[in-house]
């Protein structure tokens, strides 16, 4: 029972901070270590050379999560999308509709981040997945998320963005790997720096994110059902997945309606003031 709840505990931050611009990563970790919750399945817990499957169930359940949220609330566009991938085939680019030009512009910003995902993702999370480098990577990426929301000129539609700008925001949604950083904050940033408005950006942010998570847990998974399922998969499973998808959805709606009249000042001061008490923290243990 205790398993589960933490499973659902850690699935609503998930399905929050997945698309609120404060880091997803960066908050499971906190959270393990302000709950006091070593289980070797958390985050930011050492799982030593050996597979570790129940870590691994709970990875694939809260991508998974998430990525049913985005398939949810995207769905007409998803829909279009996957048609306009493949009919792009029978046209030339200068002739591309708006939904062909979009297909496209995904795959294009999917390419950086997957490719070093796949190569050094494990890598980076091990060696920057600390307190005090998450709270570096929040200070650092609010900085960029102010100096975007000042900079850029917030001025173009999703439907105008072109293939440098789209490998720009991809190429950004590197720095995500880094626990702290928040893939929708700093592809968010990406956006505006691009001239993308607050919405669009937002908009163009979580639907790239799509692919990221299905190759993320495409790959756990495998690796979860080639090492066998945990005894306690379900507990660890369902209740993660359910939460994570519930709450991301609620989070993906109120994101991209706050955004219609917001800014990210509000998650620029959150992510100052959280770094600010883990600094703190850590100074005077």
């Amino acid at each position: 029972m205790l398993v589960a709840l933490k499973s659902a505990v850690l699935g609503i931050i998930q399905g929050i901070t997945e698309f609120v611009p404060i880091s997803s990563s960066g908050h499971l970790i906190l959270a393990s270590k302000l709950f006091g919750w070593h289980d070797s399945w958390l985050p930011g817990t050492t799982t030593g050379t050996t597979v570790n499957t129940t870590a691994l169930a709970f990875t694939v359940a809260l991508h998974i999560g998430t990525l049913l949220a985005l398939l949810i609330y995207f769905n007409r566009e998803w829909i279009r999308l996957i048609e306009g991938f493949f009919t792009a085939f029978s046209r030339r680019p200068g002739n591309w509709s708006k939904d062909e030009r979009l297909a496209w512009m995904l795959v294009l910003a999917t390419i950086p981040a997957g490719v070093v995902g796949v190569l050094w993702g494990d890598t980076i999370e091990s060696h920057l997945g600390t307190p005090f480098w998450i709270a570096i990577c929040m200070i650092l990426v609010s900085f960029v998320m102010l100096a975007a929301q000042m900079l850029g000129s917030k001025s173009r539609d999703i439907g105008k963005l072109k293939g440098k700008d789209a490998i720009a925001v991809g190429g950004a949604q590197i720095f995500a790997l880094a626990p702290g950083v928040s893939r929708s904050g700093i592809t968010m940033s990406g956006g505006l720096f691009s001239g993308l408005d607050f919405e669009a950006a937002a908009k163009f942010a979580f639907l790239i994110a799509a692919p990221i998570m299905v190759g993320t847990g495409l790959v756990e998974g495998v690796k979860l059902v080639k090492n066998g399922l945990p005894p306690n998969f379900l507990q660890i499973f369902l209740p993660g997945f359910i939460t994570s998808a519930l709450v991301g959805f609620i989070a993906v709606r109120f994101m991209l309606r706050y955004l219609q009249r917001g800014s990210l000042t509000p998650f620029i001061i959150y992510r100052f003031t959280v770094a600010a008490v883990v600094l703190i923290v850590l100074a005077v243990k």
